[in-house]
């Protein structure tokens, strides 16, 4: 069904949040590709002005946020006639409650994603969602605020809308497990040992998709694939046990879907972001846009293994987060954030990242139903324990 606020006869309008980053210039890619579908009604971003000044006289939205002061200041008086500049979280709030927005895309990296993801479907409106960590963090009270507003969340991470898609054959009770694909990172194959002098430069050398630093980390580590197990277990409602992970080099396989009669369905695609991008954006439509297709005369041999969960710990803890849930994600998603920048600032060790991780997961002070400011509490107190575990690790390896 489309939109319930959507006007037939006239392109979707696009709230974009996050529109400087890897995800949103995809999007911004599909919208151009596609004028007479799409429309770029809003735009809004953190600190990258002088891109979302640059986009914001190529799609010429109706309006721009800027979550920062100083963003909005360099911004002021520069923008094309007719696009309205908003300013910081009531900015935000004012953009994705625009009665003629009819779908927000949320690509806000990390836990800064929460905010937005939250004010659109307060207001009831379609969410594409792009921030895993929204889920992570707060994953049952993000599902209950979508149906008390009558909103709906829809999935844009490759794996998760490979899911969504193959589930249309079927009811959500007749699927008895979901597989997830993982590329296995730059380390694929490699053991502990191998990984002890990781350095930057090698852990954001991925082999098939190009992403922003965070999240190629986090597929080295495969805490992506950590996070993702979390995400599925929220968004579909299903149990750790029916959430399923396989290492999948060639990333042409997107995940698998099998039902209570043995049939297993998956979603192929060259990994190409602006494919999943678009169909959240025009769900439940399927036209001709600028993603990649297979070339089938070239496409050979499917590669499929098992995780080492001896060498990537962190798959394991998001199993573990998935099957405790309450305060558990926000503290995990907390950690992990701080773990990578500290890697990406040569401040911790590659094998350090899931072992802090493991660390202050063990020490929080676990709440099984939080509520959304316990929960942001946490995820401050998080990063600082990270924080610490850095300092009083690194003092005592020099001393």
């Amino acid at each position: 069904m489309p939109s319930a606020n959507h006007a037939a006869g006239r392109p979707r309008r696009v709230a974009l949040l996050g529109s400087t980053g890897s995800i949103g210039t995809s999007c911004l890619d599909v919208i151009d590709s596609l004028p007479e579908q799409l429309e770029a009604f809003g735009l809004c971003a953190h600190t990258r002005w002088e891109a979302l000044l640059e986009q914001a006289h190529k799609f010429r939205p109706r309006f721009v946020a800027a979550m920062t002061s100083e963003a909005a200041r360099q911004m002021a008086g520069k923008l094309p006639p007719d696009c309205q500049l908003l300013i910081g979280e009531e900015g935000l709030a004012e953009l994705v409650a625009q009665p003629e927005v009819d779908v927000v895309l949320a690509a806000v990296v990390g836990a800064a994603g929460l905010t937005g993801t939250w004010l659109a479907l307060e207001a009831g409106k379609t969410v594409a969602v792009a921030n895993k960590e929204t889920l992570v963090m707060a994953g049952p009270l993000v599902m209950d605020l979508a149906m008390r507003r009558g909103a709906r969340v829809l999935p844009v991470d490759s794996e998760h809308s490979a899911i969504f898609q193959a589930m249309q054959a079927g009811s959500p009770a007749d699927v008895r497990r979901v597989v997830l694909t993982a590329s296995g990172g730059p380390f694929r194959g490699k053991k502990q040992a191998d990984l002890e002098n990781v350095s930057v430069e090698e852990a954001l050398r991925h082999p098939t998709w190009r992403m922003g630093p965070k999240i190629t980390v986090d597929s080295a580590t495969l805490m992506n694939k950590a996070l993702e197990v979390i995400e599925a277990r929220w968004l579909f409602g299903l149990s750790p046990d029916q959430i399923d992970v396989i290492i999948h080099p060639e990333s042409i396989v997107h995940s698998f879907v099998e039902f209570k009669d043995g049939s297993v369905l998956a979603q192929l695609s060259p990994p190409d972001m602006r494919l999943p991008i678009q169909y959240a954006l025009l769900y439940p439509e399927r036209v001709e846009g600028p993603a990649r297709r297979l070339d089938w005369s070239e496409l050979s041999t499917l590669t499929f293994e098992q995780p080492d969960a001896q060498t990537f710990p962190a798959l394991e803890l998001g199993y573990e987060v998935a099957r405790r849930g309450g305060t558990c994600g926000a503290v995990l998603n907390a950690a992990n954030e701080t773990a990578v920048s500290r890697f990406l600032a040569g401040e911790l060790g590659f094998l350090d990242i899931p072992r802090v991780c493991r660390a202050v997961l063990d020490e929080h002070p676990y709440s099984a139903r939080p509520t959304l400011s316990e929960l942001h509490a946490l995820d401050r107190w998080a990063r600082q324990e990270v924080l610490r575990w850095t300092r009083t690790n690194l003092c005592s390896v020099t001393a």
